[in-house]
């Protein structure tokens, strides 16, 4: 099942049943936009993802970054990350998503693809630290990419094409009971920067 961009504002549960996905659509201007998508590709501590499969060191294309509250420990694929301090820009959207979703975050996992051909295999977002059924806010700039859910048991599917400058909310038992991903595609696709603000519970 495919959802497109007319279906947006925040009130809207994209899934059918098992979890909470809302979609508010572009929330900045273009100008305001672009001027976010160059700082984080220039100034943000980028480092390619590394991850531990069956005993072997895998370094990924995409990028990644990770900043917070404090220099909070975040551990997935077998691998741990240190939060950096927010910088200034980084503060003020997150409190742009906190006033638009109502929900507070004191971390951000920033996720950054080169081109079409790069992307993130189906998963759910259930580390240990995160808050149990807590929110996930994805703000999106860049190229534009489908972004899909599928049903642990049942397997249906839902996407939606996420637009430079928007705003996504997972929340509930979305982690529980759907995974996640942004396929590879072979349309031409350029850059697209994915802020992930998150709660951390120590």
């Amino acid at each position: 099942m495919d959802l497109f961009n007319e279906i947006y504002g925040g009130d809207y549960n994209l899934l059918p049943n098992d979890g909470v996905v809302n979609y508010y659509g572009i929330i900045m201007n273009r100008e305001e936009a672009d001027r976010y998508f160059d700082y984080l590709l220039k100034y943000m501590a980028w480092k390619n993802d590394e991850a531990i499969l069956f005993g072997k060191r895998i370094i990924t294309k995409r990028k990644v970054a990770w900043y917070g509250d404090k220099s909070f420990e975040y551990e997935y694929s077998n691998t741990t990350k240190k939060a950096l301090p927010w910088t200034k820009e980084l503060l003020y959207l997150k409190q742009q998503v906190e006033k638009k979703t109502g929900e507070s975050f004191n971390s951000c996992l920033l996720n950054l693809y080169h081109n079409e051909t790069e992307g993130m295999a189906w998963h759910s977002d259930a580390e240990k630290k995160l808050q149990k059924n807590g929110a996930i806010a994805s703000l999106s700039f860049g190229s534009e990419r489908k972004f899909s859910f599928k049903h642990k048991a049942t397997k249906e599917k839902v996407s939606i094409v996420l637009s430079h400058g928007s705003l996504l909310v997972m929340k509930g038992t979305t982690q529980t009971n759907w995974l996640h991903r942004l396929p590879p595609t072979k349309l031409k696709k350029g850059i697209r920067i994915n802020l992930t603000f998150r709660k951390i519970i120590e």
